[in-house]
């Protein structure tokens, strides 16, 4: 049986059982329950204020150093959560060169990044300008530079065409598979997404922060690519975010806290989109993740002052490049266990040189040995005082 009657078999047995949200009446206009949400959006709207008056208390350098380590957090998260590993080290270069930081020596990065890095600086950087169709052709263009989704060949910066038959959301083998979900027809795209993007940019009187809710739901619902809709949808609601706050800086990651609540993410977006227009339950997750992406910023914030009291400490201590550049790489979300084999990896050098750099730190007292010992031996930096 080819994989296409298998499609047409699935899309007749679910057409027989389920009436998706896009096929409901008075469709596209989706409702929620403001005085059920009513509390719920006071307190993030307070948390995100806290917030953003704090990190305004701080110096230029350090909001920047805030911004590029969220910023930096975000790409990597969105595209984990499809399932994709992008590598930090890369995605941290791409930003800061893009945005003219000093980040302490800058590695090159491949086109996947950079295409991921240009939409989401594009998307928050400038949210205040229109997103228009084109707009998004060139936001998943940058995703896919290759005209590729893994092996297979992707229609890139157009809509779907349908071709391939219904787009449904899968798993399992191949003649067991189950339908997650099936997005509109790919005929009706076109007006599909011209009313999305003319209410996005006239939501009339909604809270700025239902607006990156609904317009997270309503384009996963339209899933209008044939690859790459969950990173775009993502995009749309930080930009979204973004405007809520007259900032291009970002201080907390929705994506990194998605990714921390993925299997919540993926089993309150698939209730919705077989519910009817009402979609309370989603903006009640959508704001409740939010506020704990919030509450995460604190740890970014207590990341880059640690960070700046370090340097502060150590200014005049003669370290060399090396000892620099792997003590910036600890602190800037370094994955895993430092040990000599890694040291000597990042800092391009000899097992007996890397060894040599972190006895002198340990002398310095600006690195200790973990617990353990022998072949496995790690290290990491002494806190400061």
């Amino acid at each position: 049986m080819t994989l296409r009657r298998i499609q047409v078999i699935l899309s007749a047995y679910r057409a027989e059982f389920i009436i998706y949200i896009w096929e409901k009446q008075g469709w596209p206009t989706l409702t929620w329950d403001n005085s059920a949400l009513a509390r719920l959006l006071a307190q993030v709207s307070r948390e995100q204020g806290r917030l953003l008056g704090k990190m305004e208390g701080l110096g230029f350098e350090l909001q920047g150093e805030a911004h590029l380590q969220t910023l930096t957090e975000d790409v990597v998260k969105s595209s984990e959560i499809e399932g994709e590993t992008l590598e930090r080290d890369q995605v941290r270069s791409s930003i800061a060169r893009r945005l003219g930081m000093d980040a302490g020596g800058l590695i090159p990065s491949d086109r996947h990044v950079e295409g991921a890095v240009e939409m989401m600086l594009d998307a928050t950087g400038n949210h205040a300008a229109l997103l228009t169709e084109d707009r998004l052709f060139g936001w998943h263009a940058a995703l896919f530079p290759t005209g590729r989704s893994g092996m297979h060949k992707i229609r890139v910066g157009q809509w779907r065409d349908g071709s391939d038959g219904a787009m449904q959301v899968v798993s399992g083998p191949i003649g067991r598979q189950k339908v997650h979900y099936e997005a509109p027809p790919a005929d009706r795209l076109p007006d599909e997404m011209t009313k999305f993007l003319n209410w996005f940019e006239a939501p009339g009187d909604i809270d700025p922060l239902l607006i990156a809710g609904l317009a997270h739901m309503w384009f996963v619902i339209l899933h209008p690519f044939d690859d790459g809709n969950g990173r775009i949808a993502r995009a749309i609601a930080d930009m979204a975010l973004a405007r809520s706050e007259g900032s291009a800086q970002r201080f907390y990651s929705m994506s990194a806290q998605i990714c921390i609540e993925r299997k919540g993410y993926y089993d309150t977006l698939g209730r919705t989109q077989k519910s009817d227009l009402d979609i309370t339950a989603w903006q009640d997750w959508f704001l409740n993740c939010l506020g704990r992406a919030i509450d995460g910023a604190q740890d970014t914030l207590a990341a880059v002052m640690e960070k700046a009291r370090f340097w502060e400490q150590y200014a005049k201590e003669p370290l060399n490049a090396r000892q620099i550049k792997v003590l910036n790489r600890l602190m800037d979300g370094f994955e895993g266990k430092l040990t000599t084999s890694k040291w000597a990896k990042l800092a391009k050098c000899s097992q007996d040189t890397a060894y040599r750099d972190i006895l002198d730190l340990i002398d310095r007292g600006a690195l200790q040995k973990d617990p353990g010992g022998g072949r496995s031996t790690s290290y990491s930096v002494i806190p400061t005082k």
